[in-house]
């Protein structure tokens, strides 16, 4: 027997709408007394070349293929539930007529009792029909939205050529439509606007689907007043304050995501909801909650990276989130590194610091921080010794800008190419960042902009100097999963100041190690300097240019491949032209472990034009992906 529906007495959806049974598709978890296992085979007569593939994925038969199931009843229930979900997934890819058969042993599923005779394996077939595909015959919305919303308001701007006469009607699509439009809405300050009816009719003569959607949008809301209630540690008024859903303007679903992406930055909750009241107050305001769950206070990290050319490092860090209960935070961190390629412990390099960061200063987007940080560098092309202090304000504009400033007074003894100098620099920071990754950890689409400009005073040498750098990434994944990802990075940067001699060593600019071009040690790409007596050494440029380009392929859910060129140059002129250039270039191929946390990374790195020094082959290992 054939039949077109689902079994009785399960749960079933329908166009997103849940019409009965239970919501939960899993099998009650029970212990496998009488394991029978079986083969299942898919025949499927028609429909697209991947169809297919996806009844498949939906089948939960075709899942379990591996598993034996408990006993008759355990194979029945397999069975039985596969009908909806098959049903569903042909709904999905617009198929309104199907005939599904699933036969345990030659016997349809669905008129087996639990009393019927199997044998072991049983032999299961899933024939399946699809019929032909439906087309929207009408697609009309009753009480659209305006067609046009706000650039800045995070839902699309139309609800595009989907859901339309002649398309594909495919069931998902509408559900869409229904959820976009209402949100649209929502974006116009109608929080309650809501689906009231829906009318699905499927034509099977003429293989059209007809569907009307009727919204209501409801009356416009003000925000009303914040209630706070969860935490037992940090101040509920600062909470409020931080939440900034100002009583009397206008709702709007960006602010509340706003809200609570800005409560998250805190650090200091382990759960965070922002809820609206369930109707609008006749005055047309809609109070909303903040339900939250303290975090832990106190925060211990340790970190490590390896390479063969700059060593082991190891980072360690202690936070304090919430230090006068308004998750103000102090930060003390330590690092070392060139452990392994280096004998002696005094040329290790040492950076340690403190950190406090003050959130809310001047309005809810805006954090105050202070820092002292001391290192020790030993790389070769100079050492340094410096002590930097630092207070600033940073601003969050919108989810995908951000942006700093910040003072800064250094003292810095360094040993290069000119001998011993010692500096003490005044200077002004401006950072701005524009990030519209899709993951920072493992980026698969989007793009990643960063400025930084620092303009600056040396009081030994009474010279003045500016040092600014722009860089930019993007990345581009290909099929539905993007498995295989498309990576590019370009960075460049200037220096305008006094001559070499009278210019602090990191001010100018190096290139090579993991972030900059691989194959080549930390900071040691320079530009060659030769002294009237004929001593020549490398010493820092005034400009740079580095690229970088990676193939990203995911094996499976655990490894994955890349394949990647470092290029980039560093000159002796501000203006990105000199007769000094060289490119140097490195290339290479990783492998990636994919965890929680993001990918473990490690890359193997040859330099293609190395100079006498170079290493031949270079390993870096790491958190994340390189770019």
């Amino acid at each position: 027997m054939a039949i077109a529906a689902t079994a009785p007495a399960q749960a079933f959806s329908l166009f997103g709408i849940h019409l009965w049974g239970e919501r939960e598709d899993q099998e009650a978890g029970f212990e496998i007394i009488d394991p029978l296992a079986y083969d299942v085979q898919f025949v499927v007569t028609g429909g697209d070349g991947g169809l297919e593939a996806q009844l498949k994925n939906a089948s939960g038969l075709w899942a379990g293929r591996d598993k034996p199931a408990s006993g008759v009843g355990g194979l029945l229930s397999r069975s039985r539930g596969d009908y909806r979900r098959l049903l569903a997934a042909l709904y999905n890819q617009a198929y309104y007529g199907p005939e599904i058969s699933i036969r345990l042993a030659g016997q349809e599923a669905a008129d087996l009792t639990l009393d019927a005779r199997l044998p072991r394996p049983t032999p299961v077939v899933v024939a399946i029909r699809p019929g032909p595909r439906f087309k929207f015959g009408q697609a009309v919305i009753v009480n659209p939205p305006p067609r046009e919303v706000a650039e800045d308001d995070e839902v699309d701007n139309d609800l595009g050529d989907d859901f339309r006469t002649g398309a594909d009607a495919n069931a998902a699509i509408v559900a869409a439509a229904s959820s976009t439009a209402i949100e649209r809405w929502r974006q116009l300050s109608r929080a309650k606007a809501r689906e009231t009816d829906r009318s699905v009719t499927a034509d099977h003569p003429t293989s059209k689907l007809d569907v009307v959607i009727t919204l209501d949008p409801g009356r416009p809301a003000r925000f009303g007043r914040t209630s706070v209630s969860g935490t037992q540690r940090v101040d509920p008024g600062f909470v409020a304050y931080m939440a900034d859903l100002t009583p009397g303007d206008s709702f709007d679903p960006d602010r509340v995501k706003a809200a609570e992406d800005r409560l998250a930055r805190l650090g200091v909750f382990s759960s965070i909801r922002v809820e609206e009241a369930p109707e609008i107050a006749p005055d047309g305001t809609l109070d909303m909650a903040v339900r939250l769950q303290d975090g832990t206070a106190r925060t211990l990290g340790v970190g490590a990276t390896l390479s063969t050319i700059e060593g082991a490092g190891v980072e360690a860090f202690w936070e304090h989130r919430n230090l006068f209960h308004r998750a103000e935070r102090l930060r003390f961190s330590a690092s070392v590194t060139g452990l392994g390629v280096v004998g002696d412990v005094g040329d290790f390099d040492y950076e340690a610091g403190v950190t406090f960061t003050r959130p809310g200063v001047i309005n809810p987007n805006v954090d105050f921080f202070a820092s002292l940080t001391g290192r020790r560098l030993d790389l070769d092309t100079y050492r340094e010794e410096s002590l930097t202090a630092r207070f600033g304000l940073q601003r969050t504009y919108a989810r995908w800008l951000n942006g700093e400033i910040s003072a800064f007074a250094t003292r810095a003894r360094f040993d290069d190419f000119f001998g011993i100098r010692r500096f003490l620099m005044f200077g002004v920071t401006g950072k701005g960042t524009y990030d519209r990754r899709d993951d920072v950890m493992d980026p698969t689409r989007g793009y990643y902009l960063a400025a930084e400009a620092e303009p600056f005073y040396e009081a030994e040498y009474g010279n003045a100097a500016a040092r600014g750098t722009l860089e930019g990434r993007i990345y581009h994944g290909f099929g539905e999963e993007r498995r295989f990802v498309l990576a590019a990075r370009a960075k460049a940067g200037s220096f305008v100041g006094p001559s070499d001699r009278e210019s602090p060593p990191d001010k100018l600019f190096f290139a090579g190690g993991a972030g900059s071009i691989r194959g080549y040690a930390y900071r040691s790409v320079g530009v060659d300097y030769t002294e009237p007596d004929g001593d020549t050494g490398v010493v820092g440029g005034r400009s740079l240019v580095e690229g970088s380009g990676e193939a990203r392929f995911r094996i499976n859910d655990r490894f994955g491949a890349v394949g990647f060129v470092d290029a980039g140059f560093v000159s002796a002129s501000s203006s990105f032209t000199s007769d000094d250039t060289d490119v140097r270039v490195g290339a290479g191929a990783g492998l990636r472990y994919f965890t929680g946390l993001g990918p473990i990374r490690l890359d193997v790195a040859t330099p293609i034009n190395p100079r006498d020094d170079d290493d031949v082959v270079a390993f870096y290992v790491g958190i994340g992906q390189a770019f």
